[in-house]
């Protein structure tokens, strides 16, 4: 078992950053791939981000790449969401999710087995 918590959102106005947090615990957390979800209003959650258990493999979504970066400290047991250029599109719950490495890169949410609670991110125009 692995649980997840999230942290960082918040509202701010359009060309602002924010830095989204998940904190990991409950089972070895450098043998998961990471990844970061969103689910806006009357939306299907989408997949944003993801980085592989070493940390040396990124991939993202069009929609954010250039903008947001993820990265993550095994040390930590914790991922970051580092949102730069934020738009009023960007608002949504953001969820970090945990896939074992062994499953390479997958963008569904179905195959990730842990999720955390979401943390809300409101972008103004």
């Amino acid at each position: 078992q692995v649980q997840l918590v999230e942290s960082g959102g918040g509202l701010v106005q359009a060309g602002d950053s924010l830095r989204l947090s998940c904190a990991a615990s409950g089972h070895t957390f450098n043998i998961y791939n990471m990844a970061w979800f969103r689910q806006g209003p009357g939306k299907e959650r989408e997949f944003v981000t993801r980085i592989s258990s070493s940390g040396l493999s990124t991939h993202y979504a069009d929609s954010v790449k250039g903008r947001f970066t993820i990265s993550r400290d095994n040390a930590k047991n914790t991922v970051y969401l580092q949102m730069n250029s934020l738009k009023p599109e960007d608002t949504a719950v953001y969820y970090c999710a945990a896939a074992p490495s062994s499953r390479g890169l997958i963008l569904r949410p179905s195959a990730y087995d842990y999720w955390g609670q979401g943390t809300q991110v409101t972008v103004s125009s």
